[in-house]
């Protein structure tokens, strides 16, 4: 607990016990409706089994909460062995004996039960917090994760209480916001501050980046944009295309966006198990890193960087720069209403580019949170001075250097994950998370 004595930040029981219940309802959620044949998932890279996925967020509860806290012995015997994601092979994963959906049910089912029971037990110190905070956030991560495997493999849209009660807000605009805006050029404080209510390894701390002044992108790239590069050949000009991106599109056989279909004149798009005509107007998604440095090319433009792309989300113009703070959220410090921007699942699936105005940022950038997430172009490092976090070390240092920066959140996370210090971190070639990109002037 040692490790944890940094933690400055407590919340009420009441409060813990609200997100607990509702993350693991959430993945229930996205689970339900499946039957076993469907739990049958392929041995893919960008996929685990349903029943690994929904014992594993199980399993850090038990691991990285339980244990921790009350030095508890584990909950399920030879749980190490079959949910522990950094000593299991992943395609050891679809030949593991893995536990039935009954058996692994039954294992979220006592591991919610022990965690509610100890915050119906006192109120929490900062330090265990910050480990419930810690669990509820790796269980959200996990349920994009579910939903965008679900997208993968040709299964329906999942039924989500919250989509289904038509939860919406009345008016949050729609159709393209072409144009930049522009950012002048001063030192910047990339990364969190101490005094946010959470924060991961990664995010620490804030440092001054000196950023010169640029243009940006009121909004992302949109499918009617994407479809102009696509259609004028550009899956075929090696001169769009850096080295290691041409590579993949030649082994992917790539022509399009993956989910696209040519009909006629036009294109449809796959939205999970059904095709749909391509909107116009909503943001390029399921585009890779790759395909995002080739659509910039091609457009005479290029990809934020990771200071620039905070910095537009962040900062707060001044009459001789910006102001020394910045904001947590495009909007402020308010956290996200169903007004601000397109999360939870609400629509379970993206808006048009112009829509949620109240969620622009201080510079007039329109979806910085939301919708999807953004390409930056800075390689996965760690800021000055990194630490690993206790007690989940493995969370961020095994995987600086290859992966690339997203910012931002997409439809599918939740409210609580996203906000403009986040850094996400995935592979170039991903083309299968909810991704797309806004793009800055040369």
């Amino acid at each position: 607990m040692r490790q944890l004595l940094d933690k400055h930040f407590s919340l009420p029981a009441s409060e813990l016990l609200r997100q607990v219940r509702d993350a693991r309802g959430r993945t229930l959620e996205l689970a339900a409706d499946l039957d076993d044949a469907q739990f049958t998932v392929p041995l893919l890279e960008i996929v685990n089994p349903f029943l690994w996925e929904l014992g594993h967020t199980a399993f850090f509860y038990d691991v990285f909460l339980l244990r921790v806290l009350d030095r508890a012995e584990p909950i399920m015997e030879g749980g190490d062995d079959f949910y522990n994601s950094f000593t299991v092979d992943h395609d050891d994963r679809w030949s593991l004996p893995l536990p039935s959906r009954d058996e692994t049910l039954g294992y979220m089912r006592r591991t919610l039960e022990l965690t509610l029971g100890r915050l119906n037990s006192h109120e929490p110190s900062a330090e265990e917090t910050y480990l419930y905070l810690n669990a509820v956030h790796h269980e959200d991560m996990h349920g994009e994760a579910f939903t965008y495997m679900r997208q993968t493999l040709d299964y329906p849209e999942p039924q989500i209480a919250i989509a289904r009660a038509g939860s919406l807000p009345e008016e949050v605009g729609g159709g393209p916001l072409p144009g930049d805006v522009e950012v002048p050029g001063a030192a910047f404080q990339l990364g969190a501050t101490p005094d946010l209510p959470f924060v991961f390894d990664n995010e620490k701390w804030a440092h001054p980046v000196e950023v010169s002044p640029f243009k940006i992108a009121r909004a992302p790239v949109t499918n009617a944009e994407f479809a102009e590069f696509v259609e004028s050949g550009g899956y075929f000009r090696r001169e769009w295309w850096g080295r290691q991106g041409w590579v993949w599109r030649a082994k992917a056989g790539a022509q399009h966006p993956i989910h696209w279909r040519r009909e006629g004149t036009g294109w449809l798009r796959r939205h999970f198990d059904r095709m749909v005509p391509l909107e116009e107007h909503a943001p390029a998604v399921h585009v890779n890193w790759y395909e995002a440095e080739a659509y910039c090319n091609w457009a005479g433009r290029r990809l934020p960087t990771e200071a620039e792309w905070e910095m537009a989300a962040s900062a707060v113009p001044a009459r001789d720069g910006i102001e020394k703070g910045k904001r947590r959220y495009p909007w402020g410090d308010a956290l996200p209403s169903p007004g601000h921007a397109n999360l939870d699942s609400r629509r379970l699936g993206c808006a048009d580019v112009g829509a949620f105005p109240l969620g622009d940022s201080a510079f007039g950038c329109r979806q910085m949170v939301g919708n999807v997430w953004e390409w930056t172009a800075s390689p996965f490092y760690p800021f000055p001075g990194y630490l690993v976090d206790f007690p989940y070390r493995e969370y961020s240092a095994p995987w600086f250097g290859y992966r690339k920066v997203l910012k931002g959140g997409a439809w599918a996370t939740r409210y609580r994950l996203a906000n403009n210090q986040y850094r996400n971190f995935f592979q170039p070639y991903r083309n299968d998370i909810f991704a797309g990109f806004r793009t800055c002037a040369r």
